[in-house]
Order: C-alpha cells, then structure tokens, then sequence
C-alpha cells in the first residue's frame, strides 16, 4: 500500500518558475525509476522527464527549462520548472516504479500520483 502525493502546482505568468514535488509512503525497499508527465486538455499524457540511478531524460519541448532530481532518503521525485510558458499548462502526474518490502527481490510495481494542476497564463 505505497500512496505517491504531489505538491507545488499552482497559477504563474508566462516566464515564472514552479517546483512540484512527489513524496512516496508505505512499505518501500527501493525506488528505481521515478519522472514526470502531464496531460494538458485535449492532448495525450505524455512525459515530460524521467530519472533513474544512471541518468535522466526530458521531453524535448522542456529541454533546457526543467530539471528533474530525486531525494532517495526522502522517497522524493522534484520537477524545478523555469520560463514557464502558456503550453506548458497541464495536470501533471509523478510516476514511480517501487520495491516493496524489506528486501531487493520483493515485487515491483507503478505508482502514480493523484496529480497537480499547473496553470501558465497573463
């Protein structure tokens, strides 16, 4: 029973900077992969960055604006979002893939949060 919580979203102009955060709780030996997507109205979710032990990944629409960075001791996945712009609206959902239990062979499962609202506008 692992329950993800987002946090951070909110309504800027267009150039403002946001962070969102996305804590884990429960019952968790391990996070190996965490990231970031959104699903703004009419369009598909798609992602928009994800972070691993070895590297990370970005959408090329926010290459160069985003930076995602993870706090294992927290179980935390943070999204730091610069010149925010209008198309950057969207809801957008953390994702986790987690280990359950006290040891490394436990199962393996996704998690996703419950989502932030993140509004770009003048």
């Amino acid at each position: 029973q692992v329950q993800l919580v987002e946090s951070g979203g909110g309504l800027v102009q267009p150039g403002g900077s946001l962070r969102l955060s996305c804590a884990a709780s429960g019952s968790i030996r391990s996070i190996n992969a965490m990231g970031w997507y959104r699903q703004a109205p009419g369009k598909q979710r798609e992602l928009v960055a994800a972070i691993t032990t070895a590297r990370t990944n970005y959408a090329d629409s926010v290459k160069g604006r985003f930076t995602i960075s993870r706090d294992n001791a927290k179980n935390t996945v943070y999204l730091q979002m610069n010149s925010l712009k209008p198309e950057d609206t969207a809801v957008y959902y953390c994702m986790m893939t987690i280990t359950l239990g006290v040891v490394t062979t436990g199962p393996r499962y996704d998690y996703w949060g419950q989502g932030t609202q993140v509004t770009v506008s003048s």
